[in-house]
């Protein structure tokens, strides 16, 4: 049996008529297996943090570069899906009651070019945070958890 979670990219951008911050979601994608904190989302938090949001792409872009949050979405669903089954997209409404261990934001701020990646256990009746920062940053998150369940 796999260790389900789900990742929800999400637009962040601030609403000029209010001043305050409104996210769009873009996506849900379930992945079956692997969910724990050490398993794809380490992966996945590495290759966010490789690359850069940009609005617009220049001709001298070398890097992985992140055309806002509609790109990131497509590039990283890309990246995930192989063949059939192990990733599926979802509607958005279903985050959390698909069973999943696991939950994963993945922020995109627009006015910024920032991403943030956010991390949930979900077990019991709400889900616990247990990351919020930059992707870079999470894999300091996994090492502590490593050595934590070493004592």
């Amino acid at each position: 049996m796999g260790t389900r979670s789900t990742y929800r990219i999400r637009e962040a951008f601030n609403d000029e008529s209010t001043n305050k911050k409104v996210f769009k979601d873009l996506a849900l994608v379930y992945v079956q297996y692997d969910g724990y904190p050490e398993g794809h989302p380490s992966e996945t938090a590495e290759w966010l943090g490789s690359g850069k949001v940009v609005n617009g792409i220049g001709l001298n872009d070398k890097k992985l570069i992140f055309n806002g949050a509609g790109c990131l979405a497509a590039q990283m669903i890309a990246r995930m899906k192989d063949g059939p089954g192990g990733v599926y997209l979802q509607d958005i409404k279903s985050r959390g009651k698909c069973w999943e261990e696991y939950l994963y934001d993945i922020i995109v701020d627009s006015n910024k070019n920032e991403i943030e990646f956010v991390a949930y256990e979900n077990y019991g009746k709400r889900p616990k945070e247990i990351f919020r920062g930059k992707p870079e940053n999470f894999a300091n998150f996994v090492e502590s958890l490593k050595h934590g369940r070493n004592k």
